[in-house]
């Protein structure tokens, strides 16, 4: 973790061509930079970018003051492509964790889940499995374009990344979101193998294929901070 006077970001260099600043999903500030620029560049990018950090860290707290804590007991509810599912915690099942009969059915053991947390994790993962690389190559088709490898994982700020190599690893939470956000996740990191950065022409390519994919942006934007366990 870097600081440039009140702004504790992280620094990352690579190959791009441009320099980009991201406030990520923790809110963290993070920023790209191509190789070669120097620390006192990276400063002046800071600088030039000041009210933009600020203005987006405090939409940032706005949207995470609405965060749910959410426990598993009878009764709460937890998201599964855009729908709240109540929790129903049972003493029998063959699984620790179902999607039956319109309740999420948690195997416990006299009221009591401490493998809750796991068989959530687990129950997205796997079903993101299934649905995430089905959704990848249906759009990849129409944009041209082809991933080499399609991963569910525990990713530590985003909720999807492509790498260099053209593989794709998408966040378990993604799961969370309504199928057509999930396909808007989808097609943004795809438009990343043909565009790495954030330009007008990777919006572009985005637009190509999702006219209102705006719409769809703005909804994870403001109901990101409640796809959470």
């Amino acid at each position: 973790m870097a600081q440039f006077k009140d702004i504790k970001y992280t620094l990352q260099r690579s190959q791009r061509k441009t320099a980009s600043i991201y406030i990520e999903r923790d809110g963290k500030v993070s920023v790209l930079v191509p190789e070669e620029l120097s620390n006192s560049q990276v400063e002046e990018l800071l600088e030039g970018k000041r009210k933009w950090i600020y203005r987006n860290l405090a939409e940032w707290e706005d949207l995470n003051a609405t965060r749910v804590q959410r426990d598993y007991v009878n009764g709460e509810g937890f998201m599964y492509l855009g729908r709240s599912y109540r929790l129903k915690l049972v003493d029998e099942q063959e699984s620790p964790l179902l999607l039956k009969d319109g309740y999420f059915c948690l195997l416990s053991n006299n009221g009591s889940a401490p493998n809750a947390d796991a068989a959530f994790k687990e129950f997205f993962r796997e079903k993101g499995k299934n649905r995430i690389p089905q959704r990848v190559a249906y759009y990849q088709d129409r944009m041209g374009v082809k991933a080499n490898v399609v991963k569910i994982m525990e990713l530590k700020n985003r909720w999807a990344s492509c790498t260099s190599d053209g593989n794709i690893n998408f966040h378990w939470k993604c799961m969370m979101a309504p199928p057509s956000v999930l396909d808007y996740i989808v097609v943004h990191e795809l438009a990343h193998l043909i565009q790495p950065n954030h330009t007008q022409t990777f919006w572009n390519e985005v637009d190509k294929v999702m006219p209102d994919y705006a719409t769809r942006k703005e909804w994870l934007r403001t109901n990101g901070a409640g796809m959470d366990l």
